[in-house]
């Protein structure tokens, strides 16, 4: 039995420690707005923050963010508010098909938690390996800088 704080809820799952903590949130938890890519770390669908850093959950066994914080996509928000990247993707709509979405808006919003007026190549770094298939990448960006403004103006 391990316990497991995810989106600020303690979880109490009987699992192997090896297991994939992306395996626990979609699995166990049904927390499934984390997306299965390529289940080998490149893609980026599955990023999550652990200790408010991006990392990858297909690559992260559950046994190692035992006694430290994540969130996934469902619990970004606070108190029923959006964060700025996830309003910012609402209002710019810049994906097509969406999958790579919650991926996206994590890495950006670990980036925004660094770095609130990032430039385009700081945005271009961080987002370096989260794929989007659909190729809506200039869109991304601009969607990231619109969610800087909306958080530099809080």
């Amino acid at each position: 039995m391990m316990i497991l704080t995810i989106n600020n809820i303690r979880h109490e799952v009987n699992i192997d420690a090896e297991a994939t903590l992306l395996s626990i949130l979609r699995d166990e938890l049904d927390l499934t707005g984390t997306k299965y890519g390529c289940g080998e770390g490149a893609c980026g669908a599955c990023t999550v923050h652990v200790n408010g850093l991006a990392v990858r959950s297909c690559t992260t066994s559950a046994g190692s963010v035992v006694g430290k914080s994540v969130t996934t996509i469902e619990g970004l928000e606070t108190n029923g508010i959006l964060h700025p990247v996830q309003q910012a993707f609402l209002k710019s709509d810049p994906l097509q098909c969406a999958y790579c979405a919650s991926g996206m808006i994590m890495s950006a919003a670990a980036l925004l938690r660094e770095k609130p007026a990032p430039s385009t190549a700081d945005i271009n770094t961080a987002m370096n390996g989260n794929i989007c298939r659909c190729g809506t990448y200039p869109n991304i960006v601009k969607a990231i800088k619109l969610a800087s403004t909306i958080l530099t103006a809080k």
